[in-house]
């Protein structure tokens, strides 16, 4: 089952960063870079959700619990990616990838990451199961 998340995980990460480079090229210029971001944590979310909807039953996950652990992979495989990622390919600062989780400045992207986690118990309720 930790493989086959790993595998759906890996699916997630390519969407977002297709997702991120559709959101930079298409809806900052119109709305900005904040507020493209904060829509983004919502479609995101969407995106997740609807791959998560997919994968599920390839998964097989057995009960909660193991859905709730899919859910604590995702989150930290994806938290380490966005860090390494801003680090090390955008040469982004701590305070500004710090920014992205800081409600008080405007990041919602501790919101899309609480939404990872509990994607896989959500879409299997949204299918019928547990």
């Amino acid at each position: 089952m930790i493989f086959r998340a790993f595998i759906i995980w890996l699916l997630i990460a390519v969407a977002e960063v297709l997702h991120g480079i559709l959101r930079v090229r298409f809806l900052n210029r119109r709305v900005g870079d904040r507020c493209a971001r904060q829509i983004g944590v919502f479609t995101g979310s969407a995106i997740i959700l609807v791959i998560a909807w997919i994968a599920i039953p390839w998964v097989r996950p057995g009960s909660a619990m193991e859905l709730l652990a899919v859910g604590l992979l995702w989150l930290v495989l994806m938290v380490a990616f966005d860090i390494g990622f801003g680090r090390f390919v955008f040469h982004a600062s701590w305070d500004r990838i710090a920014a992205e989780f800081d409600v008080r400045r405007g990041g919602l992207l501790g919101f899309g990451m609480l939404f990872l986690f509990g994607a896989p118990l959500l879409a299997a309720k949204l299918r019928g199961g547990l």
